[in-house]
């Protein structure tokens, strides 16, 4: 232990990534019938992945209007909770050395002026839904909510049973699945009602 050492070694074989051919044999390899099944396969994938894209993008766009077009006093505790939130997963993610270089140069001053920010566009925006989903009557359903729960049970493999009881035995858990449930519900309720 702590002493250099010098090991001997033969290369008995040396191998390179090969682009395999894409074929009926490749496809079955996959786990797919045929070459038809893996282009249908890549074409879905890809529509998805487009499809969310660009959903991200309209919502980035609508979510930037209204934090423009909306200035109010924030409630000043709700802006606390939320940068403390906000400051809490930064120290989490500054621990696992997980911080990106921008933000790695900063001081925590700097970062906390502009968690600050984040913060109070986070409330305002959230009101700012929560007002326009409660004048369009927007509700979220018990079943798209079950949906969700059940979605966020099996990302815990065996102990399904444990996760829906916490959440249905904790109101305020149950609040943070139901939450981004209801801003999707809004949000698409204004860009049915906007010219895209």
């Amino acid at each position: 232990k702590g002493k250099p050492a010098v090991f001997a070694t033969k290369v008995k074989e040396v191998k390179a990534p090969k682009t395999p051919e894409v074929g009926e044999e490749f496809a079955k390899t996959l786990g797919l019938e045929n070459l038809d099944a893996l282009r249908n396969a890549v074409k879905t994938q890809l529509s998805g992945d487009l499809n969310f894209a660009s959903r991200q993008q309209v919502k980035r766009v609508l979510l930037d209007a209204l934090d423009e077009k909306h200035s109010f006093d924030l409630p000043p505790m709700m802006v606390k909770a939320e940068f403390e939130q906000i400051w809490a997963q930064f120290e989490q993610e500054k621990k696992a050395d997980r911080l990106s270089e921008e933000d790695k140069g900063k001081s925590d001053e700097e970062l906390r002026a502009e968690y600050q920010k984040i913060a109070e566009r986070r409330v305002r925006l959230g009101l700012v839904l929560a007002e326009v989903g409660r004048r369009a009557g927007v509700q979220v359903t018990n079943e798209e909510l079950s949906q969700v729960l059940r979605q966020e049970a099996q990302r815990y493999p065996g102990q399904e049973k444990q996760v829906i009881d916490f959440y249905r035995n904790d109101p305020g858990a149950l609040a943070q699945l139901r939450a981004p449930i209801y801003e999707e519900k809004v949000v698409d309720l204004i860009l049915s009602k906007a010219t895209v």
